[in-house]
């Protein structure tokens, strides 16, 4: 087979989620797979992440802009390369391709009431792109994959699209991850001590981080230790319009934010910290609560969407929208040790069944049936 990756932007310096997806996917390709011949089409840029081997060609394409790209300069390199299918691996793929398709739709969040409070630019505009361009190209594709069954059963209700043309294949999380014991003080690049609470997120309203704020501010309140909350990935303005509509001042001189986390950073601020938390109010998978639970930090996690699936029934799982149920379990980790030492062997237990292994071999299994049936 002669198989294409869609990678647009894995070679960008601050990578996301759907990025690190499709990395770790061609990384275990790259391994298993010696037969096949592959075709990654990536974005120039600073990180190049993944080389050429015997049989995985990385192919750049140059484009002003990601609808561009996608549209015209990704199916003229795929034809150009005579690729038998073409996997497009972050919701969207070109709506003019004659090349069979393989879609991973991570969500339909899209298709989801917008809040009207999301005033990030990027985030709308990529909204509304997906809006445009997923209606038109789902029933060209010879498979659409996703991450949950959670997601699965929402896209099937949804999107009234036959079982048959969908596949579930869980996400999985680099073997880094791990219990370590922070002999380089990486941490320390971010917060001064260890022993924080930990949350990761960005603008989104979906990511919670507003009513995530109002429960720490109840949890200083109460507690005897007051923990430090590290933030990633955030502007200070943002935190600042939320600590002064919501009257909660005293918690800034515990906040840390400093900006951006690499990922090679990641193991060492979930090893340090005392807690995760990942309150969501919706995830189609949730890859950081795998890695949280991985390096055998206890999680508290949302009860809603693919959260439990992934978590587990013994996680725990808390009402995102109720602000008291975070806080209790914060004071709860805080002040129980047999529960907090229960919590980290329930994650370490969980996070073994996930891996970027078995992700591939699935992915693999997929390519094959769909180039059978195209033959």
């Amino acid at each position: 087979m002669r198989i294409g990756i869609e990678a647009q932007r894995i070679f960008r310096k601050n990578k996301h989620g759907m990025d690190y997806v499709v990395l770790q996917e061609i990384k275990e390709l790259q391994q298993i797979d010696k037969k096949n011949e592959y075709f990654v089409f990536v974005k120039p840029d600073v990180d190049r992440c993944v080389e050429d081997s015997a049989n995985v060609h990385v192919i750049e394409v140059d484009c002003p802009s990601y609808p561009l790209w996608e549209q015209y300069a990704l199916p003229k390199a795929a034809r150009e390369a005579r690729i038998d299918l073409l996997h497009c691996t972050s919701n969207t793929a070109p709506i003019r391709c004659s090349i069979p398709l393989v879609l991973t739709l991570h969500d339909i969040i899209f298709l989801e009431p917008r809040d009207k409070s999301n005033k990030s630019l990027y985030q709308n505009v990529g909204w509304l792109y997906r809006r445009l361009v997923v209606p038109r190209i789902l029933n060209k594709c010879k498979r659409i994959i996703t991450v949950s069954d959670f997601e699965l059963n929402n896209i099937v209700s949804k999107l009234d699209i036959p079982r048959n043309r969908m596949a579930m294949i869980y996400n999985g999380y680099n073997e880094w991850f791990k219990p370590l014991n922070d002999t380089a003080g990486v941490y320390r690049k971010y917060i001064d001590e260890p022993g924080y609470f930990f949350f990761l997120g960005n603008t989104d309203p979906k990511k919670n981080t507003e009513r995530t704020l109002i429960a720490y501010a109840r949890y200083l309140e109460r507690s005897a230790v007051k923990r430090k909350l590290l933030m990633a990935d955030l502007e200070s303005q943002y935190f600042e319009d939320i600590i002064a509509r919501n009257g909660i001042e005293h918690i800034k001189k515990y906040l840390v934010i400093p900006g951006y986390i690499t990922n090679s950073d990641l193991p060492y601020i979930y090893n340090n910290a005392f807690a995760f938390l990942y309150t969501s109010l919706r995830e189609s998978f949730g890859i950081p609560l795998l890695e949280a639970m991985a390096c055998g930090t206890p999680v508290i996690t949302s009860n809603t969407s693919s959260m439990p699936e992934i978590g587990g029934s013994e996680a725990i799982l808390v009402q995102p929208d109720h602000t008291d149920e975070i806080t209790e379990m914060m004071l709860r980790l805080e002040t129980d040790c047999d529960f907090y030492q229960k919590q980290k062997e329930v994650g370490l237990r969980r996070a073994q069944l996930f891996s970027w292994r078995k992700t591939a071999e699935q992915l693999l299994e997929l390519y094959k049936e769909v180039y059978r049936e195209n033959k």
